[in-house]
């Protein structure tokens, strides 16, 4: 694109014909940073502002805007929003706001997702300002977009090598998009906002990381904060691997947010895969009925949530020992019937 598209030749404004476009599944993902003082981010934690209920409202209003995008922005298509999800997290000077939209469409879903993320960080202005009027809404930005006849793009990238490696991933992170090359490499993500800070020591990562070399895949490992699993995902996706296998943040803690992150980008879901490595955590813990991971294909990657502890990782790999070479190939198209 070399132009500005919503100019016609006579540099008038103009809604872009999409009639010849195909109908795909898209999505977007955007993202900002809500600027506040440590006492109302502890506020809202505990639910004690004066308007109570404050993440709540702001979620409803962030969907609420995404619908009403093409009455807000004036040169924006109708669309049939087939979901908006809209996320919060936290660091010690900001709430994150992430909205992810969907559509089967024409037309992309970038402004709905930026639409949610700003009308969600109103909200929050709104219902914060009797404590600090000076909060800020900052850094509002598209982070991922599928569909149509672009492809994939995203906004964030990890450090890649021929060999096993490692990188850190901030929320905050500004990254340029990443060319889509082909391997038949493997990714893994620590979601862990303490092991990116470097004050807790990464287990699990390491042990994926030698399993999934054993099995003949060069390995990248990128450990991130709990809140910027979505850009991990996205980034390590860019560079099309054959697996992802993600560790941690897949709990009902807060702060996990592995599971809402892989469903934003399968395309296909394998809840079997999904439950095997649950049941076999339940033969040795009552506590595996709380990991909430998700399995799936997002093109042709295979997405595996793992949980963030050894025992749960070692399980994991166990029913995977038993599954990964036939789910390639099956995947890669072998054994494939019309």
């Amino acid at each position: 694109m070399t132009g500005l598209s919503h100019l016609d030749a006579d540099g008038k404004a103009r809604m872009v014909d999409v009639g010849h476009k195909a109908v795909t599944a898209r999505s977007a993902t955007a993202s900002g940073r809500f600027v506040t003082t440590a006492e109302v981010i502890a506020l809202v934690k505990a639910d004690g502002m004066p308007k109570a209920d404050v993440l709540a409202t702001a979620r409803i209003a962030g969907i609420q805007g995404a619908k009403k995008t093409s009455e807000l922005i004036p040169l924006c298509h109708p669309l049939p929003l087939s979901s908006v999800r809209v996320d919060f997290s936290f660091d010690d000077a900001a709430i994150i706001v992430t909205a992810t939209a969907k559509t089967i469409g024409q037309t992309g879903v970038e402004m709905e997702a930026l639409t949610a993320v700003a009308i969600a960080g109103l909200t929050l202005h709104d219902m914060v300002k009797a404590v600090d009027p000076a909060a800020a809404m900052t850094d509002v930005r598209l982070d991922d977009k599928t569909g149509g006849k672009s492809g994939h793009w995203t906004r964030g990238a990890v450090s890649t090598g021929s060999t096993t490696g490692s990188a850190v991933i901030e929320p905050s992170s500004v990254i340029e998009p990443v060319e889509i090359v082909e391997t038949s490499s493997a990714y893994v993500i620590v979601s862990s906002t303490s092991s990116a800070a470097g004050t807790r020591d990464n287990t699990t990562g390491p042990l994926i990381a030698t399993w999934l070399e054993e099995h003949g895949y060069p390995t990248t490992t990128a450990v991130t904060a709990d809140a910027a699993i979505g850009e991990a995902l996205s980034a390590a996706l860019a560079a099309h691997p054959a697996i992802i296998i993600t560790t941690g943040g897949t709990g009902p803690s807060p702060t996990d947010r592995t599971p809402e992150a892989t469903a934003a980008v399968l395309d296909r879901a394998l809840p079997g895969v999904a439950e095997a490595i649950r049941a076999r955590g339940l033969a040795k813990t009552p506590t595996a009925a709380l990991s909430r991971g998700l399995a799936g294909l997002a093109g042709g990657t295979i997405i595996v949530n793992l949980p963030g502890s050894p025992g749960g990782v070692k399980d994991g790999l166990a029913v995977l020992d038993e599954l990964l070479d036939h789910l390639v190939a099956q995947v890669a198209g072998a054994g494939a019937h019309d």
